[in-house]
């Protein structure tokens, strides 16, 4: 994580509670997510890393769709996967995502998607999201996003 100098804080902290600095959100792969051989097909494990992304936010406290209806947006710039073991057709998969580095424009996360059954490791991955206003140009996180993932 950064350092705090190097985040924009707009506003004073005021935190009582501990960030979540780690989520789990649990899912069941879907037949329509799997391939001909029943596989759950490679591009579905982004769409599940984003909703980890989702989720950790939501459980800080931050909803995705307040920010955007007020004009701050998170596109994503890289995102890295690398492939372990096959989910198949009705497995629970566990997504872990973890909040990495925090910067004032951006922010990194870093994801695994288990087998909840015997904890296989999948997939893991790492994200990072830029922060942006509605015409695409870059700005600061807000300082309330920022006070609510790092405290």
């Amino acid at each position: 994580m950064a350092s705090p100098a190097t985040l924009q804080i707009v506003e004073p902290v005021e935190s009582e509670s501990m960030p979540v600095r780690r989520c789990r959100f649990d899912l069941r792969v879907r037949y329509a997510e799997t391939d001909q051989m029943g596989k759950a097909h490679h591009m579905h494990y982004l769409s599940w890393f984003e909703l980890g992304r989702i989720e950790l936010l939501r459980a800080n406290g931050v909803s995705q769709r307040n920010l955007e209806e007020l004009g701050v947006f998170f596109p994503v710039t890289v995102a890295e996967i690398e492939f372990r073991q096959s989910a198949s057709y009705d497995d629970d998969v566990l997504v872990w995502t973890d909040l990495g580095e925090l910067r004032s424009s951006s922010a990194t996360f870093s994801h695994e998607a288990r087998r909840a059954d015997d904890n296989g490791l999948l997939a893991r991955g790492r994200t990072v999201v830029a922060c942006t206003d509605r015409d695409g140009r870059l700005r600061s996180i807000p300082g309330a996003v920022v006070r609510s993932l790092i405290g």
